[in-house]
């Protein structure tokens, strides 16, 4: 039975698509069947990240309704074997929308897929509601500013009301010097936000050109954090992947 990972963040800014996207692509990669959907209806740039902008055609509201059966409706990706994608509807998702219709979604989903990662509209709403209605586990992306901090916190929070309770943080776009220069650290970011740490992003100015040369970012020529997300990828999986990067940086 697979599993439907929410993803979230308290504010905008903090690279979440992105790393739902590198996420799936290396799932994919360790060859785990691997669906994307893209829950964020006002600012829908999944596909865009995923290479992807091409080859879709239905959104996961067609599935909800049941106009399309689940597996029609996914677009597999023709460059990355294992990797599926579902759009967000272009307008915006109904506050009356039948939960029930979502859930039943995502157990259709655990029977078609090893993992299913879900990209939730950053911070708290309508949206972020239907992306953990039925999840298995959440992720929270934050960077180390403060105001994505304290906005992963309150997250954290709202997560836990919904009665998840595989919560995990990861903090992208890290640079060390901007952590020597606040006088802060990783583990006082981790207990801020108060949600065990699933990785760590270097910043990595390539991935602005991946996404204008339109090539997932596992796939680019320069893929610095690619690493990174990778041993993220394979910490969902269950391996044990030591955070090296963690001692090295800090």
């Amino acid at each position: 039975m697979g599993k439907v990972i929410a993803v979230a963040s308290g504010k905008g800014g903090t690279g979440k698509t992105t790393a739902v996207a590198a996420i799936s692509s290396c799932l994919a990669v360790l060859e785990k069947k691997t669906l994307c959907i893209d829950f964020d209806a006002e600012l829908r740039n999944l596909d865009i990240a995923l290479g992807m902008t091409d080859f879709t055609v239905m959104d996961f509201m067609d599935v909800v309704s049941g106009r399309v059966a689940l597996m029609a409706a996914c677009s597999e990706s023709p460059k990355i074997p294992n990797l599926f994608f579902l759009s967000a509807p272009t307008t915006r998702i109904p506050d009356d929308i039948d939960i029930k219709a979502v859930k039943k979604m995502f157990d259709e989903i655990r029977k078609n897929f090893d993992y299913c990662l879900v990209d939730s509209p950053s911070g708290i709403g309508t949206g972020f509601d239907l992306a953990h209605c039925n999840a298995d586990m959440s992720i929270i992306v934050t960077t180390a500013e403060t105001a994505a901090i304290r906005d992963a916190n309150r997250t954290a929070t709202a997560i836990r009301e919904k009665g998840i309770k595989n919560i995990r943080l990861l903090v992208n776009r890290v640079l060390p010097k901007n952590f020597k220069k606040i006088q802060t650290t990783i583990d006082d970011v981790i207990d801020i936000v108060g949600v065990r740490l699933l990785g760590l992003i270097t910043e990595d100015k390539n991935i602005f050109f991946t996404v204008h040369e339109n090539t997932p970012l596992v796939l680019y020529k320069k893929r610095i954090s690619a690493y990174d997300f990778l041993d993220a990828a394979r910490r969902i999986t269950g391996d044990e992947v030591p955070l090296q990067q963690y001692k090295r940086l800090f």
